[in-house]
């Protein structure tokens, strides 16, 4: 079950009284477990770690800061221009991961001017 397949009669649900719901809703630990393994799949997907080193940090050190920017840069394209298609907000999650992840490298190559 994914958090894209609430109605909006199951999140109005989820701010209303315990006494209110009823059994067709969704709870609000149900919510937040979607959540959560909704976010744990796109900061940190098992299948991206291996050994010490995460794949991000291994394509990073692979190119050049230039190259890293626009492979971030890329990516965000490619979530955005998808996500009608494929992933939905699963996808601008990840745009969303990668756009922080750019925004986090060119202030730290800031910080260090």
């Amino acid at each position: 079950m994914s958090i894209d397949d609430a109605t909006p009669k199951e999140w109005n649900a989820v701010n209303m009284n315990s006494s209110e719901k009823n059994e067709s809703t969704w709870s609000t630990k149900v919510i937040a477990d979607v959540v959560n393994e909704t976010f744990k799949d796109i900061n940190n997907p098992s299948h991206y770690n291996s050994g010490d080193v995460e794949c991000i940090d291994g394509i990073k050190s692979s190119l050049s800061k230039e190259e890293f920017e626009g492979y971030l840069h890329g990516n965000i394209i490619k979530y955005v221009w998808r996500f009608r298609y494929k992933g939905g907000v699963k996808d601008l999650r990840k745009a969303e991961w990668y756009l922080k992840k750019l925004i986090e490298e060119i202030e730290n190559v800031g910080s260090k001017s």
